[in-house]
């Protein structure tokens, strides 16, 4: 017996839930990304209690997000925000699987190790903000890769090494903050005097993008706009070394000095009483 084929009226009913069925499958980047996220941290105030195995499975229906922090786009985790949760742990590399990622905002916790040079494989990610952390190691040069980064802050955090001359080279970058780290070196030339985009006033074309302020903190860092180089100045224990040497110096001159002078009078009293006694016992004429 021939089947007949669906009439276009069934076909129209059908279409809903062929529209929603791809968004309801979850991505399995997407969950490699969250479960060894959650793995990789931990939470003491339990803030992350709903990131569970069965909710990575899928995280996102639609523009619907299940998991606390994660926004969706189109069945696709699109923004992770996790900030001031007191979460600590490390940065996981299986951030990288979130690959329709544009925001990635876990500031204000207390997150340790290194950054991980993986983010750089986010192609589409906007916004980095990991500041206020512990965060310790460089600043991977590999997040120049993020060619559509317009905001980066890594600020407080105990970061160590240069600053990456290719972080200059982001052309979207509108807002950089590296400050109160332990970064060192100079600062390179392609952040500190870049131009306004163009279209803005010629006024404006002429003053650096990024201030003082993005890069104060840095103990060892120097060159416009901070000041420059710092000459090989002596250190603390030196100077109190120089200190004490030239008083005991001075002491030890002093010393020698006064013996020598009550030499010379001892000296100079024994012959006058010689010449007395002398002049005491030759004859009268």
């Amino acid at each position: 017996m021939a089947t007949r084929p669906p009439r276009p009226a069934e076909l129209l009913l059908l279409l809903p839930l062929l529209l929603l069925l791809p968004s309801a499958l979850s991505d399995p980047d997407d969950e490699a990304c969250l479960s060894n996220l959650r793995s990789s941290l931990t939470d003491p105030t339990g803030s992350l209690r709903n990131w569970t195995a069965a909710t990575f499975a899928a995280p996102c229906n639609g523009f619907t997000s299940y998991l606390e922090g994660v926004t969706c786009n189109n069945g696709r985790v699109y923004k992770l925000s996790l900030t001031g949760l007191s979460l600590g742990g490390a940065l996981s590399p299986s951030l990288a699987n979130c690959t329709n990622l544009q925001s990635l905002d876990l500031s204000s916790n207390a997150l340790s190790g290194p950054i991980p040079s993986e983010l750089s494989s986010l192609l589409n990610l906007a916004v980095l903000n990991l500041s206020s952390n512990r965060l310790s190691g460089p600043i991977p040069p590999e997040l120049a890769l993020c060619a559509y980064l317009n905001v980066l802050d890594l600020h407080a955090n105990i970061l160590t090494g240069l600053i990456p001359d290719q972080l200059g080279l982001l052309g979207r970058l509108s807002a950089f903050d590296v400050s109160y780290n332990r970064l060192e070196g100079p600062i390179p030339a392609l952040l500190a005097n870049r131009t306004a985009v163009a279209g803005a006033a010629a006024a404006a074309a002429a003053l650096p993008r990024f201030n003082a302020s993005s890069f104060a903190g840095n103990r060892d860092l120097y060159g416009y706009p901070l000041p420059p180089k710092r000459g090989a100045g002596l250190s603390v224990l030196a100077i109190v070394g120089i200190g004490l040497g030239s008083g005991l110096l001075s002491l030890v001159l002093s010393f020698t000095a006064v013996c020598i002078w009550l030499r010379v009078t001892e000296q100079t009293a024994l012959m006058s009483g010689e010449e007395g006694k002398i002049s005491h016992l030759m004859p009268d004429y």
